[in-house]
């Protein structure tokens, strides 16, 4: 009898442990098993780098995309405007690909970069390693010898690792270092030749070096629409990945991995500039540019950026829905991030230095928000939801007449609930609908101050101290912390 005990005991000492050590079979029902990684769902804000020849002419009509510069071209798309760019600034005859040597990143520094992002209060950064032009970041032998010309930032331009560089620079502080990868590229010679062969030879082999080479926390795939997950494979890589690779216990992975796969398969999903959809029963990332564009455009003015404010009440939107928010910056063809952009990250990270405790390991609560009185369909006008902000500006600050706002965005960790307030509330008051508190305790995050609170009908009504700016450093949004909720 005692050994049956002691052989029982054993087994549940050693049961949770296996249960996430299960060979992971190349399907869907078995890959889509694979819990998510803690450290990444703990993280909540993350910097998405988009970098590369693109960022040389680095122009695209306001609202669109800069870093399709090259597609814009070929294709006369952008309403044939790109086109017409470059035919006056670098002649009829100037093939995209003369770009390559004048990528120099001859200010790159590496080290400053993450500081930066660490000072942001991001806890992790995806860069592009290769976007759909197919110029690779780090020295790919695949990318130069399928293109039959130096396609490589070692080979060509800069003359230098630049991913492995930042890797390198990122891993000296507390943000985890991931990156992105397109699978297709839209004018490589083997893709438009032989898919199934540029998969086998160019793809393939690419993706196992970056793995095998810089051992991402985050492997981020794009470009998947133009391809199945069977032409691409998917199921076989996503197997070897998270069963044999060197980061099959950390690595995570979106949903980019073929064409019917987004929002259905993989690791999280990816909403991109679209706050509209919700995840309710599976974690999500929604990225977008500080501007609209991801890669640098110096067609965009200081007033097509998003504001500070804007920015973390998009952070606040994406995490009280229990997401991730991945914010863009475009770096210039020097290295350099534009100063506007650093500004935000910075400022960002003196509000994620006061009240981080109610971002980094939360969950969504029962609610993610509480709304005010109005209708709660409101819909972006045309293109507002490319440029300035006005999007969240008018659910939370500045509605139009007879519109709801969301008032208080909720996040709980453990026993405790975060009650984020967009604006300090005139009356000196917050009411949270629904709610009922007897012996929980009330505080300012910021301060560590006691608030007053009553229970006046089936709601809990907050008295705030009185509103002293010169006192209170938390701009933008200000935290409420309910303790043993």
């Amino acid at each position: 009898m005692k050994k049956i005990k002691k052989t029982f005991f054993v087994f549940l000492l050693f049961f949770p442990l296996y249960s996430f050590c299960q060979n992971y079979q190349p399907s869907w029902e078995s890959l889509d098993k694979r819990p998510i990684p803690q450290w990444y769902k703990d993280a909540k804000f993350g910097i998405f780098i988009h970098w590369g020849v693109y960022s040389v002419p680095a122009w695209s009509p306001k609202g669109q995309y800069a870093e399709w510069y090259q597609h814009a071209l070929q294709t006369n798309d952008y309403n044939g405007q790109v086109a017409e760019y470059h035919r006056k600034k670098y002649g009829a005859d100037f093939s995209y690909y003369q770009f390559g040597p004048m990528f120099k990143a001859i200010l790159f520094d590496p080290d400053a970069w993450a500081k930066l992002f660490e000072e942001s209060g991001a806890k992790y950064i995806v860069l592009t390693s290769k976007h759909h032009d197919g110029f690779a970041l780090w020295p790919s032998k695949e990318a130069s010898k399928t293109w039959g010309f130096p396609w490589n930032a070692m080979e060509t331009g800069p003359h230098r690792d630049l991913l492995g560089d930042l890797f390198k620079a990122v891993r000296k502080t507390s943000v985890h270092a991931g990156m992105y990868y397109s699978l297709y590229e839209w004018y490589n010679p083997l893709w438009r030749f032989d898919r199934e062969l540029y998969v086998k030879e160019h793809m393939w082999p690419q993706m196992k070096d970056l793995i095998n080479t810089y051992q991402p926390d985050v492997f981020w795939t794009d470009g998947e629409w133009d391809g199945s997950d069977t032409l691409w494979r998917s199921k076989e890589f996503l197997s070897w990945l998270f069963n044999e690779s060197s980061v099959k216990d950390k690595v995570v992975v979106n949903d980019r991995w073929g064409k019917e796969i987004r929002f259905h398969h993989a690791g999280f999903y990816t909403p991109e500039y679209q706050p509209e959809l919700d995840f309710a029963d599976h974690y999500f990332e929604e990225s977008r540019g500080m501007g609209f564009s991801y890669g640098y455009n110096r067609e965009e003015d200081a007033w097509d950026y998003n504001s500070t404010q804007v920015l973390i009440l998009h952070l606040l939107d994406k995490v009280s829905r229990g997401g991730n928010f991945l914010l863009d910056i475009g770096p210039d063809a020097d290295g350099k991030i534009p100063p506007i952009m650093e500004q935000r990250l910075m400022e960002i990270g003196k509000w994620m230095k006061i009240n981080g405790e109610a971002i980094y390991g939360t969950t969504r609560w029962k609610t993610p928000f509480q709304w005010s009185e109005g209708r709660r369909d409101y819909k972006p006008k045309n293109d507002d939801w490319k440029t300035g902000g006005d999007v969240m500006l008018k659910l939370t600050m500045n509605p139009d007449p007879g519109f709801a706002v969301r008032e208080i965005f909720f996040t709980s960790k453990n026993k405790d609930l975060y009650a984020i307030l967009p604006q300090w509330p005139a009356s000196g008051k917050v009411i949270l609908k629904d709610m009922h508190f007897t012996s929980q305790k009330v505080s300012l995050l910021e301060s560590g101050r006691a608030l007053k609170f009553s229970n006046k009908g089936n709601n809990v009504e907050i008295q705030l101290p009185e509103f002293e700016p010169s006192k209170l450093k938390s701009e933008y949004a200000y935290v409420i912390k309910i303790e043993n909720i």
